[in-house]
């Protein structure tokens, strides 16, 4: 029975942000903050390329794949860190400590992929104007929606049985807000290497090729652009780019930031690093739509349209 427990642990303890318990609850109000402007903000994106016609293209189409994804990130957060800032609530059952962290790392991976697909669009965008919708089929996209999909699934799942294996007999208690595959796992007295390895492999087979895979996009995106004769033209196909770079830039400067802060930031404060950890996962679920809705002229047109009906009404 002591076994069985050690090996299927009734639930975890999440304890926040150490060393700034005093202050819970008013860091809390940021985090609702941008947890509302995240689900309003993608809520309204899925609506309007939804029920716009002129917006059911290949580029919005990734988009709303992407909102929807970070719907899901940040649910997967920010509502546990709310209640256990403000209500207390520190507990998270063993399941549900899984799920999150399933549903966390899956859905960065997603993100990412994403991003490479939409790095993809806008290379045959500009590089093959005239072939965009022969390339690009409704087929095609089907196939890559399904192999983000799958890939994601397929490299994230085994992080759910690698940490179902491992003993918890030691301690349940979790020094963060939220629960991650190598963080859970370290809370082990069992040997945690396969899960070092795999937690190290995955960001070099997902991550790292998809980084490459956007630079190349881009490299080719900036040589066809700076061969355009007309400058107008090349202003405008900077302009399609200049949301997506962003989004990039959004999402992985602050994940580089924080692995590189956990590994070798020894001298930065525990609390920093998992405040940090928090903002990387809650702040660009927010900023998207806004980066899009500000950047991409189409959506500026249609939600300006929808609120001019809102307030005919």
């Amino acid at each position: 029975m002591y076994n069985w427990s050690c090996y299927n642990p009734s639930s975890f303890i999440l304890v926040g942000i150490p060393g700034l318990e005093n202050f819970h609850i008013w860091i809390g109000i940021p985090f609702c903050v941008i947890y509302v402007v995240a689900i309003v903000g993608n809520c309204i994106l899925l609506y309007l390329i939804t029920v716009e016609h002129s917006l059911h293209e290949p580029m919005f189409f990734f988009l709303s794949m992407l909102a929807t994804t970070d719907l899901v990130l940040s649910t997967a957060t920010v509502p546990k860190l709310l209640s256990n800032l403000w209500l207390g609530s520190k507990e998270i059952t063993f399941s549900g400590c899984l799920t999150q962290m399933f549903f966390l790392h899956f859905s960065f991976v997603v993100d990412s992929a994403i991003l490479t697909a939409m790095a993809f669009d806008r290379y045959v965008a500009i590089c093959f104007p005239l072939r965009y919708t022969t390339i690009l089929t409704p087929h095609v996209i089907i196939k890559l929606v399904v192999s983000i999909v799958v890939r994601s699934f397929s490299v994230i799942l085994p992080d759910v049985f690698l940490l179902k294996r491992l003993p918890f007999c030691r301690t349940r208690v979790i020094p963060h807000t939220y629960c991650e595959h190598i963080g859970v796992a370290q809370l082990s007295s069992a040997d945690i290497s396969i899960n070092i390895w795999y937690g190290f492999a995955v960001p070099l087979m997902t991550v790292i090729s998809d980084v490459i895979f956007i630079a190349v996009s881009y490299a080719f995106i900036l040589h066809a652009v700076f061969h355009l004769s007309s400058q107008g033209a090349r202003q405008k196909a900077l302009n399609t780019c200049g949301s997506h770079l962003c989004v990039i830039l959004m999402l992985y400067i602050p994940a580089f930031f924080s692995i590189l802060a956990h590994r070798f930031g020894h001298s930065v404060p525990r609390n920093m690093l998992i405040l940090f950890a928090n903002l990387y996962v809650a702040v660009p679920p927010a900023l998207n739509p806004v980066v899009y809705g500000v950047k991409t002229k189409q959506i500026q047109e249609k939600f300006i349209l929808l609120l001019s009906l809102k307030k005919t009404k």
